[in-house]
C-alpha cells in the first residue's frame, strides 16, 4: 500500500484540474510507502487523451529523486475515463519501478485516484491509504 498525504491528493486533483481540457502529469517521490514530494510537471503533448512529461524537467526530477534516495511515483489524468491504465498507457510503462498514479476527472466533483505497477505489460494495483482525510 502507499500512503497519500491531503495535501499532496490536493495538488494532484488542482493540477489535474488547472490543465483540464489536458491532460496534467508529474512525479512523486516515494519514501518508505509515503509520498514525500510531488513533483507538478508540463506535458509536452498538450492533449487531453495523451501526456508525455517535459523531459528537461523529467531529467531534472529524476536526479533529485535519485540523489535523495527515494522511489519514483508517475502521475497523469484522465479527462473523461476512469482512473486504470489505458492500452496506451501499458505500453508506454516505461520504468518498472515506478508506481503510476491516475487521475480521473470523469466526475468533477469527485476525482477518483488510484494506483499500479505496470510491468512488461501486465498491471496490478496498489491500494492507497489516504492519510488526514
Amino acid at each position: 500500500m502507499v500512503f497519500l498525504s491531503k495535501e499532496i491528493v490536493e495538488t494532484l486533483v488542482d493540477h489535474a484540474r488547472a490543465v483540464f481540457p489536458n491532460e496534467a502529469c508529474g512525479m512523486l517521490a516515494l519514501l518508505q510507502g509515503r509520498a514525500v514530494k510531488i513533483y507538478p510537471g508540463s506535458n509536452r503533448d498538450a492533449s487531453p487523451i495523451h501526456y508525455q512529461l517535459d523531459p528537461v524537467e523529467q531529467f531534472h526530477i529524476f536526479q533529485e529523486i535519485e540523489e535523495k534516495g527515494w522511489k519514483i511515483g508517475i502521475y497523469h489524468s484522465h479527462t473523461q475515463a476512469k482512473a486504470k491504465p489505458s492500452r496506451e498507457d501499458v505500453e508506454r510503462a516505461y520504468y518498472p519501478e515506478a508506481l503510476y498514479f491516475i487521475i480521473s476527472l470523469r466526475n468533477w466533483d469527485d476525482p477518483e485516484l488510484r494506483s499500479f505497477w505496470i510491468c512488461e505489460g501486465k498491471v496490478k494495483e496498489e491500494e492507497i491509504v489516504l492519510e488526514g482525510m
